[in-house]
């Protein structure tokens, strides 16, 4: 795992160096082991490691036999064992035993199509010499990272957005066009980030970029969309155990120690039961809770961790140090953060980086099997919703103005009507998005900030689920998921874990699992109202029932009660404070009544603050020069913990 920085150029100036090591410098925390650079008239490398395949032999950037192909790599190739005789046979003769230089090779086989034959996660750039292009590529479902921008017929890339920040001519400026998507799901999902001018390399997807030309980007992979395959619940079963032991067996590749990441869950559980079985020696776990009990999982990760056997670790998190580090995190993740458990994730791969280098999680696994409880929620609204559209409109909104209002009902009540068809219109945007999704309701986000249309908010969103609508409705949601929310995920999943020198491994994100996944007929996935029916069915004998079938917590945290009280008062200064971001484009009006209706308990504004919070903050360390005070720990949001 590693952290990749460079720039080409039709001419390259003297100072090439210079800002190549000053782009590597910024993300040195992805690969804390060795640098590494190259530099030429037309090309800048820059390569920081952290050392887990061939240890010895592994420094990058690393070339061909001719010296012409330069590569620079993040990610693990878990095939490049299995592809190495058949190059070898080609006539390719390797210097390492490092997946890196399998991915040199098969580029001079195979070209741009090698990244089809390559199994694992990835991000890469290779610069070919004697071609004068650059070939960049990023793997299938997006985890791990590749950011770029185009400035002066100039290619600019890295494993993240602080290290194009440090090359001339690119400066931090907010997209506000993308203001609306952040305020309603906390992140953005399509190419585009909230720094104007620098763009993801979506999942599944290279580029080519010619000094002097624009870069030309092309899809080389996509989440299958045909539909499930009539399959006996046996073969299914059968099928889904045999794939994902193979999907945790190739991840255990490694000269370093490996642990896994224990939240309790069945996702989690299950890797590290199977995990166990094929190692030795005791696996090493690693789990995060909250002092505050009710929202710890640590006694259902204790319980697992006793029934394996594992060597187990725990680290729990007080309000004081959650909001103390948050400013740091978001300096590690580039953008604001969207869901608080990437501060957990932080703590707890500090934890494992004090033993290991390596760990596997569960992630991917709910937008593979329907595990998300919105995924049941909507699939019984939108079946109800068509029959409740028999009765007359003026009716409808009338009963959804008295959930909204009426003092007859408890607050608890209320709420859980207001997820209904009940409360909602019968839209895909009011029905699920707004409904699950949304911190800020778009209509709200209009009126806060002023920002035109609240469609806006849902486009990248529906672009993915117009794209399927042969798919059943359930499978509908979930590639729409994988596409959007499950590539944001993956973004928390490796700046968290990086932020900590450590590296992170999906088992279900496997592309072959993740496609045949889709062959999965629904009523496999949520059965009698069980979300991931098939995948617990097949894992029954690994784990307890009680953990297996447990209802699933989706890691709580105590936001709710933390952003409550006198002790808040801090962060809403924070929020109100007159040079900040939020100053310039929301309305103010809004904002203080909002904070107060939440300080009366008269609203839970939760969500919304928490997504207001974290954009401030951005403001503050990447639009206001805040970033040296991040990392020193001196921005006030530190004493808003007191």
């Amino acid at each position: 795992m590693c952290g990749i920085a460079g720039f080409v150029s039709r001419h390259l100036d003297v100072n090439a160096r210079s800002v190549v090591g000053r782009m590597t410098a910024a993300i040195a925390h992805r690969g804390p082991d060795a640098d590494g650079f190259y530099v030429d008239a037309q090309a800048a490398l820059g390569h920081r490691r952290l050392s887990i395949i061939d240890v010895a032999g592994g420094q990058q950037p690393m070339f061909d036999e001719s010296g012409d192909r330069a590569i620079i790599y993040n990610g693990e190739i878990y095939n490049h064992a299995d592809l190495r005789p058949e190059l070898e046979a080609a006539g390719h003769i390797y210097r390492t035993h490092c997946d890196t230089e399998t991915i040199v090779h098969a580029y001079e086989q195979w070209g741009a199509a090698c990244v089809e034959r390559f199994r694992g996660m990835f991000a890469f750039a290779l610069w070919d010499r004697a071609q004068g292009e650059l070939f960049c590529a990023r793997d299938r479902l997006g985890i791990k990272p590749f950011y770029y921008a185009y400035v002066d017929g100039q290619l600019v890339f890295g494993s993240e957005i602080k290290a194009l920040l440090q090359f001339p001519g690119i400066s931090a400026r907010l997209e506000e066009s993308l203001l609306p998507e952040y305020l309603a799901f906390g992140y953005t999902s399509g190419d585009r980030t909230l720094f104007a001018g620098i763009r993801k390399l979506m999942p599944g997807h290279v580029l080519h970029f010619r000094p002097g030309a624009e870069p030309v980007i092309r899809q080389y992979w996509e989440v299958p969309a045909d539909g499930p395959v009539e399959r006996g619940e046996e073969e299914t079963l059968r099928q889904v155990r045999s794939r994902l032991e193979e999907a945790v067996r190739t991840r255990l590749m490694s000269d370093v120690p490996l642990g896994v990441f224990l939240s309790g869950g069945v996702d989690s559980s299950v890797i590290a039961a199977l995990m166990q079985r094929m190692v030795a020696e005791k696996v090493k776990t690693f789990s995060v809770g909250y002092q505050e009990e009710r929202y710890s999982e640590l006694s259902y990760a204790r319980a697992v961790a006793e029934r394996l056997g594992t060597d187990h670790h725990e680290v729990t998190v007080g309000r004081e140090e959650f909001f103390q580090t948050l400013p740091k995190l978001i300096w590690h993740e580039d953008e604001p953060i969207a869901w608080p458990s990437s501060v957990a994730l932080y703590f707890v791969s500090e934890l494992a980086s004090r033993t290991v280098k390596v760990v596997l999680t569960g992630e991917g696994s709910d937008e593979l099997f329907g595990g998300y409880g919105r995924y049941g929620y909507q699939l019984f609204n939108q079946r109800w919703a068509g029959r409740y559209s028999m009765v007359p409109e003026p009716v409808r909104a009338m009963v959804r103005r008295q959930i909204a209002s009426s003092s007859l009902l408890s607050g608890d009540a209320r709420r859980k009507l207001r997820h209904t068809f009940l409360g909602r219109t019968g839209d895909l945007q009011s029905l699920y998005l707004d409904n699950f999704y949304g911190s800020f309701p778009a209509e709200d986000a209009v009126r806060a900030f002023q920002l035109g249309e609240p469609q806006r908010a849902y486009e990248n969103y529906m672009r993915y689920w117009d794209a399927v609508p042969q798919l059943p409705y359930l499978e509908r949601m979930l590639w729409a998921d994988k596409k959007t929310y499950l590539v944001e995920l993956l973004m928390k999943q490796d700046q968290m874990s990086m932020a900590a020198s450590i590296e992170s491994r999906v088992p279900f994100l496997d592309h072959p699992f993740v496609e045949f996944s889709t062959t999965i007929a629904p009523e496999w996935k949520i059965r009698r109202g069980q979300g991931k029916y098939i995948l617990k069915k097949a894992v029954e004998d690994l784990l307890p029932r009680d953990i297996i079938y447990r209802k699933k917590m989706g890691f709580p945290t105590p936001l709710k009660a933390w952003l409550g009280g006198p002790a808040a008062r801090d962060i809403f200064t924070l929020l109100e404070k007159p040079d900040g971001l939020l100053a310039q484009y929301c309305d103010r009006s809004y904002l203080r009544t909002l904070l107060a209706r939440h300080q009366q308990g008269a609203e839970d504004a939760t969500d919304r603050i928490w997504n207001l919070l974290n954009l401030q903050l951005w403001g503050e360390i990447f639009l206001n020069g805040g970033g040296e005070s991040v990392r020193e720990g001196m921005l006030p949001v530190a004493s808003s913990a007191a």
